[in-house]
């Protein structure tokens, strides 16, 4: 049920803060969720699964609570050893914070992926849970209504009562103020964790190499996707440049798998990588607010998915 916020700016009521995580089979809308509550790009966001491999934290500051969002692989039954640990990621996650958010997109059924996920949610009993219907301007007002009832069904079935089901448009702009309204109250009394303008805590060179990574996965073939891997070796100003013209100089490089996947992402004479340096070097000038300089190159970590060493070295 829609509510407006009864705080004014002189209410006595005890400022709070907390951490709250948004859940979802793979491509549920969680990091566009995510970055629109916040109001910046935080979290990178694909129409591939599985692109969010960290757990980036997006910081929504407010009169009333500091709400640290925490967002988390999609949990999935794995297939790799890389499956294993994003699945062991998530669960982690669960057991730490204040507020779980169950991503449900508007435009699909609930399938096996969703109950899964609910089916291991009904065993977290003392963190209030949230249903959160994504999506909702791809859908009219009758499939919302339906998905809406399934949504509760779900939840009598399993033995989830849900804190609230709130329908949203990340995109759209729609609920997505009400959702903070609602999360607010559930986070314990607290004084702000992180400083005023922080927006998230993940380190700068892990969320470059994430937009690198996103801007690499546009447009690719299919097995593509889970075998890109970004590594940001160095970031550093470029030396006897003037105040009012820095420079930084970022080198990395993005890792596949196998020797013939090399070519799809370097693409005709370079133009693929050049494409992928363009557009992810936009995303980390607007990040970092300085002039970048984007040096990419594509090397091979063989079956990377697969070996506990390498998967060590790529950050996993």
């Amino acid at each position: 049920m829609a509510r407006m916020s009864d705080r004014s700016p002189e209410s006595t009521a005890p400022h709070r803060a907390g951490f709250a995580c948004f859940v979802g089979r793979p491509n549920a809308g969680k990091s566009t969720l995510t970055n629109a509550l916040v109001g910046t790009k935080v979290a990178i966001t694909s129409n591939r699964p599985q692109t969010t491999r960290h757990t980036v934290r997006g910081i929504v500051h407010r009169p009333d609570a500091q709400l640290v969002l925490v967002d988390t692989p999609g949990l999935h039954k794995p297939r790799t050893l890389l499956g294993e640990r994003l699945n062991d990621v998530v669960r982690t996650t669960w057991a730490e914070v204040d507020v779980i958010g169950f991503c449900l997109p508007a435009d699909q059924k609930l399938g096996p992926g969703d109950k899964f996920i609910a089916k291991e949610l009904a065993g977290i009993r003392k963190t209030p849970k949230i249903a959160i219907v994504t999506k909702t301007d791809l859908v009219d007002s009758k499939a919302l209504a339906e998905q809406l009832i399934a949504i509760q069904r779900l939840g009598e079935e399993l033995g989830i009562e849900w804190a609230e089901i709130v329908p949203v448009s990340a995109v759209g702009d729609n609920q997505v103020g009400l959702l903070a309204d609602l999360i607010a109250p559930m986070l314990p009394e607290s004084p702000p964790l992180y400083p005023e303008g922080d927006l998230t805590d993940e380190p700068e060179a892990v969320m470059v190499a994430e937009l690198i990574r996103e801007a690499a996965l546009e447009g690719v073939r299919d097995e593509l996707p889970h075998s890109i891997a970004v590594v940001v070796e160095e970031m550093i100003p470029r030396e006897n440049r003037p105040a009012d013209r820095p420079l930084l100089d970022i080198h990395a490089n993005v890792y596949i798998e196998r020797p013939s996947q090399k070519g799809i992402i370097i693409g005709p004479k370079g133009s693929r990588l050049k494409e992928v340096g363009m557009k992810s070097r936009k995303h980390i000038e607007a990040l970092l607010g300085t002039p970048v300089f984007l040096d990419l190159h594509v090397k091979v970590a063989k079956d990377w998915q697969r070996d506990p060493k390498q998967l060590r070295k790529l950050g996993f």
